[in-house]
């Protein structure tokens, strides 16, 4: 049955699938754009820092990972700014310009000459980031219909996840054959390619009359936002602690070739595909129960890879586990972010990315200290594991707040007239 979208307009089902694999082209090419640097950290580091790769290829790399906290940042101040400020603006229209920022921010990132101003072109091209994933889950969840909004959220990360199954493995080893900087133009490339699916296929709709930035600004002033996003800023660290010193582990630790690094990220990949769409369909059901579970698994497996690192199969098995339960706490995360929200949709949708890049770049800057500090590339692993166990002392809180709340009579919302309701428990 075809659904309506902000108006009368009747999408058939054909129609509503176009849109929804051009959503998720998007997040592919911010998949790719975000996750490449992981698999070239060394490549980065040798040709923006030379003679300090010459002098201390640790230290190198440990900078080089600030390329990956710079865009981290960049998704932390864009996405709440651009949210709330272009909430009333038509959703397709802001979709488009977002798609035209990232597309010069990735060609900047690719021509600019130095390491500093690489640095501030990965800053500038996480500005859209946010502010994009958030747009377009609003857009799937309505095309999605009522009951699936954490179907529909999943599938706009979808595109992400299986960017890190085929598109970043492939880059990556695009980079390492011919160069880093053709690497990020194919990046590039993919954006515009988004740009012109969605400005195709994806149907009008208008942004949110009644919304204005002082109503998005108010869920700023909820404690459960505030915890929600701190599930996602710190406990989301654990994989990026891994994840971004990734190269170096599998070649230094496990002692593979840089062959291997592709498949790695191949694996990776796999396990965030899976999640993700396990973490939809479940936050669907029970948002706590599925927060649980996820962080229940990556506290297993950081341990698991702290341990096993040296053999191939503890590596593949660890990271595998580790992207699974990350991805699903993506759309879970997101989720409860919304219920919590009240009527500050737009910002919600948007700050949950806002919220995961901070454990983006937490997870990088941290690992890096340890390892420039001379603890060795395991190192990261243990730190991802104290991120992830202070993520699940978090949702314990949040969800005590609310039983403690329903016990006392006090309404406990989870979601909102526009937005299908979704039980935490």
């Amino acid at each position: 049955m075809p659904l309506t979208t902000h108006g009368p307009t009747q999408l058939s089902p054909a129609r509503i699938r176009l849109a929804l694999f051009a959503l998720a082209l998007g997040g592919f090419a911010i998949g790719a754009t975000e996750f490449v640097a992981m698999g070239l950290l060394p490549n980065l580091a040798q040709d923006l820092l030379p003679g300090l790769y010459r002098a201390q290829p640790d230290a190198a790399n440990a900078r080089a990972g600030w390329l990956i906290s710079a865009y981290a940042l960049g998704v932390v101040v864009g996405a709440p700014t651009i949210a709330a400020a272009a909430a009333r603006r038509p959703r397709k229209q802001l979709l488009l310009a977002l798609l035209i920022a990232f597309t010069l921010g990735t060609v900047a990132s690719a021509l600019l000459p130095s390491f500093e101003l690489v640095l501030a072109a990965r800053f500038l091209a996480g500005l859209p980031h946010g502010a994009y994933f958030g747009i377009a889950s609003l857009v799937a969840a309505e095309l999605m219909g009522t009951g699936k909004r954490a179907r529909g959220v999943a599938i706009v990360l979808s595109g992400l996840t299986i960017a890190n199954v085929i598109g970043v493995p492939a880059i990556t080893w695009l980079g390492q054959s011919a160069g880093w900087r053709l690497a990020y133009l194919v990046v590039a490339g993919i954006f515009a390619l988004t740009f012109l699916a969605v400005a195709l296929v994806v149907p009008h709709q208008a942004g949110n009359p009644g919304s204005t930035i002082r109503r998005e600004l108010r869920a700023f002033g909820r404690l459960q936002v505030w915890i929600a996003l701190l599930i996602g800023a710190i406990g989301f660290g654990g994989l990026f602690a891994v994840y971004t010193y990734v190269a170096p582990l599998v070649m230094e630790v496990t002692g593979l070739a840089a062959w291997a690094v592709p498949i790695v990220l191949v694996v990776i990949g796999l396990g965030m595909t899976i999640g993700n769409f396990a973490g939809g369909a479940l936050a669907d059901r029970s948002v706590r129960r599925t927060m649980y579970g996820a962080f229940g698994v990556m506290l297993v497996a950081l341990t698991a890879l702290a341990f096993s690192a040296q053999s191939v199969a503890g590596l593949l098995v660890g990271v595998f586990l580790i992207g699974a339960a990350a991805a699903a706490l993506s759309p879970t995360i997101q989720t409860r972010l919304m219920d919590v929200a009240h009527d500050s949709q737009s910002i919600a949708a948007a700050l949950n990315h806002s919220a995961l890049n901070v454990g983006n770049a937490l997870g990088a800057y941290l690992g890096g200290i340890a390892i420039a500090a001379g603890l060795g590339y395991v190192a990261p692993v243990w730190i991802g594991l104290g991120l992830s166990g202070i993520g699940i002392l978090l949702a314990g809180a949040t969800f005590a707040i609310d039983r403690s709340r329903r016990r006392l009579g006090v309404a406990v919302p989870y979601g909102t007239a526009a937005i299908t309701v979704v039980r935490a428990d």
